[in-house]
Order: structure tokens, then C-alpha cells, then sequence
């Protein structure tokens, strides 16, 4: 099973660097990892996808939360608020230009970047959503695309916040 993590770390140099010597040496793959810095300056918040059952998830958080730059470790709700920026240079010749633009439309994403023989479009959503949009484009040829991973918030009054996880 899936599990997101929000993990915040202190912003320093290098604490990117022990998460993932952390994931590496226990043997756990992590399936994504997102880093941003939070409202505060001096955090970052990690959005990690680990696979395992709750076990594994107690182990992980267990073994984050010996690294001294961890500030707090949260498993984040099923039903949270999950997101993913994509971006997908196409091939797009004239021809199909304008059947790659309805493909867009009806995804809800956007072009940003027009070239004689490309296109580069923009797509936000879940996993599913842009894996479904890769599938439709696989035909016209995808000749470089980029993915951020996912990043995730809970819905409604749970927070992470330094040190404490609060329910307000």
C-alpha cells in the first residue's frame, strides 16, 4: 500500500542528502520525494511515497525521526489533497497540432511553449489523471517529459507543524 509522508526537516545543506541514505541503507524504495521550503524560512517540508504496509511506515518514521535536522514525521491521510505537475515536450507536426490541443483541453491543461515541430504542455492532477494524459500522447511521440512528484496536504484542520501535529 502507498503511504505519504510529510516530513519537516531544518533547511541546511545536506539534510536531502541523509533522507535518502536513510531509505537507501534500511532497503526501502522511495517511489517519490518533493522538497519545498513551508511559510517558514528555515523549514522544509518533504513529501515522500513510500510502498509498505504499516509496519514498514512505523520503521520509516521510526528511523526519520532519529535524524537530528527531522523537525516532525506525519503519515498523511487517504484522503488528503494530493497534486503533481507534469510537463511534456510532444512531437506536433501541423497535421496534429490541433488534435494534441483538444487532447489538452479535455485534460485541463496547457500549452506553454510552441516550436515548429513541438509542443510542451502543462498538466497538474493526481497520478491517474497524468498518467492517463501521458497514454494519449504516447502516439504523437513524447520526446521529453519531467514529473515533480507528488506533493500533499490533509484535508481540513490537520496540520504538520514544528513539532507538534495539531488538530485546531
Amino acid at each position: 500500500m502507498k503511504h505519504i509522508l510529510g516530513v519537516l526537516v531544518e533547511n541546511q545543506p545536506g539534510v536531502l542528502a541523509k533522507v535518502a541514505g536513510l531509505f537507501s541503507r534500511r532497503g526501502f524504495n522511495i517511489e517519490s520525494l518533493a522538497v519545498g521550503t513551508t511559510e517558514d524560512p528555515t523549514i522544509s517540508r518533504m513529501t515522500i511515497v513510500v510502498e509498505g504496509d504499516e509496519n514498514v511506515i512505523e520503521q520509516v518514521a521510526k528511523q526519520l525521526n532519529k535524524l537530528i535536522d527531522v523537525i516532525k514525521v506525519a503519515d498523511i491521510a487517504e484522503d488528503s489533497v494530493a497534486r503533481e505537475l507534469a510537463l511534456i515536450k510532444v512531437h506536433a507536426t501541423p497535421a496534429t497540432r490541433n488534435e494534441i490541443i483538444q487532447i489538452v483541453s479535455v485534460f485541463r491543461a496547457q500549452v506553454v511553449d510552441i516550436s515548429r515541430d513541438s509542443l510542451i504542455i502543462e498538466i497538474t492532477g493526481d497520478q491517474d489523471k497524468i498518467n492517463a494524459f501521458v497514454e494519449m500522447l504516447k502516439d504523437f511521440g513524447i520526446k521529453e517529459m519531467v514529473r515533480t512528484g507528488i506533493i500533499a496536504v490533509d484535508r481540513g484542520n490537520r496540520l504538520i507543524k514544528n513539532n507538534n501535529f495539531k488538530e485546531e
